[in-house]
């Protein structure tokens, strides 16, 4: 393909996130012929190099956390948990008033209720998807440790504890030596722990996205590598132009271009509030510790995850926009304090990484329709629950494409709801 040339698809993806990966593969299942695009190649950014975690459990909205009131003094250290880049803040102010408005009770609760829904759908879904493709060995079954310092900051965190247990999710806490048989060689700091039992992670991320993409295929998705540049209608279709010139017809197209998706948004009729978490991590050599479950320290932004590919100590909020450089001091901070909290930890010969994760203010994705091209679906905005999320996602843009009913009620992730 070529030029001027025009090719003519049945259903094109635009993204080949864990996201686009996904919806390839729900579609492929179906008969249809599915051709995805991305600049990069299959999960080879944001998707690849997150903390792994199937965080169904995690219902609640990141603005119900408590970050609001922890803010002000987060964002005096550069390097904390929630910072903002000093030069990207007029821009990003109308993001934060929509983020303060999602906090209010009534907003919180409506988006509670709607990521239950999701994260159940979620679970059932990815659970059978992997099953599907062969890959349920790189399913991993250790359940999650959050940890705390104080019975206060235990007893702040209660509400949200609360709320999972309202759902149905399990959990309990545990005090003393019993931290030390969920996981050995932990400071003596953290003197409670809130283990959920259910919590799931994958052996790597960016291998089992690779691994549901070759899934995909053998049902007969197709790959093309390339930047989208413009959307615009087109005889009843969507004409796609790519940088290099290349032009593509689709009957159908979903966007699901991850923290770059509301620039395509844009083109076709929705302004889409969402901003970029750029997300850090460090990932240690497997004999760097002996970690028995992904560790999550929620007061200080990060977790740690076993991976078959090593240790990964990553997390924390940076809104800098897409064209910032990275700050890796953020990476090696929190390898710092992760030293503190696991003192055998080997720090030496880790790989840092910096992944772009696309929030809108509410916490809940954009799935539905877009607004002026009747022919063009959104799948995007997942923040960090981009994996968790994957499968359900794959599952109601099917639903969407071929007029099934959506398995869960789509009102609370109208693009349009802003």
């Amino acid at each position: 393909m070529s030029g001027t040339e025009k090719h003519d698809h049945e259903i094109v993806v635009i993204g080949a996130g864990i996201i686009g990966i996904s919806i390839a593969a729900f579609l492929a299942e179906a008969g249809h012929k599915i051709l995805v695009i991305d600049r990069s190649g299959i999960c080879e950014e944001t998707s690849s190099g997150n903390a792994a975690a199937l965080a169904f459990s995690d219902i609640l909205p990141l603005a119900s956390k408590g970050v609001l009131a922890k803010l002000p003094g987060w964002l005096l250290d550069p390097l904390g948990p929630f910072t903002i880049r000093p030069s990207y803040l007029p821009k990003l102010v109308p993001w934060l008033y929509r983020f303060w408005r999602a906090s209010g009770e009534g907003p919180q609760a409506n988006s509670l209720l709607a990521q239950a829904a999701m994260m159940q759908l979620a679970e059932t879904e990815m659970l059978s998807l992997m099953e599907r493709a062969g890959v349920s060995s790189m399913l991993r079954e250790d359940g999650s440790l959050e940890l705390y310092e104080s019975e206060a900051e235990l007893k702040a965190a209660q509400p949200g504890w609360d709320a999972r247990e309202k759902a149905g999710i399990a959990y309990w806490h545990i005090r003393g030596k019993e931290l030390a048989e969920y996981q050995p060689g932990l400071s003596s700091r953290f003197i409670v722990g809130s283990f959920v039992p259910d919590w799931r992670t994958v052996s790597d991320p960016k291998l089992l996205g690779q691994a549901l993409w070759a899934y995909a295929e053998r049902a007969g998705a197709r790959f093309m590598r390339g930047k989208v540049e413009s959307l615009a209608a087109s005889e009843g279709k969507t004409a796609i132009r790519l940088a290099d010139g290349r032009m593509i017809s689709a009957d159908k197209l979903v966007v699901a271009a991850g923290a770059w998706s509301h620039h395509l948004a844009r083109q076709c009729g929705d302004a889409i509030p969402l901003e970029t978490e750029r997300g850090y991590n460090t990932t240690l050599p497997v004999d760097s510790f002996d970690l028995k479950r992904q560790l999550i320290f929620g007061g200080h932004g990060f977790v740690m995850t076993p991976l078959e590919t090593g240790i990964r100590v990553g997390g924390a909020v940076e809104f800098g926009g897409l064209d910032l450089a990275p700050n890796f001091a953020r990476s090696q901070a929190m390898l710092k304090t992760a030293a503190k909290f696991l003192p055998g930890l080997k720090t030496e010969g880790g790989r840092q990484w910096m992944g772009y994760r696309p929030s809108l203010p509410d916490s809940l994705p954009a799935i539905g329709r877009a607004k002026d091209l009747p022919n063009v679906f959104y799948a995007f905005g997942h923040g960090h629950l981009g994996l968790t999320q994957s499968a359900a996602t794959g599952r109601l843009i099917r639903d969407l494409l071929t007029g099934q009913t959506p398995a869960i009620d789509l009102k609370p992730f109208n693009p349009q709801r802003f």
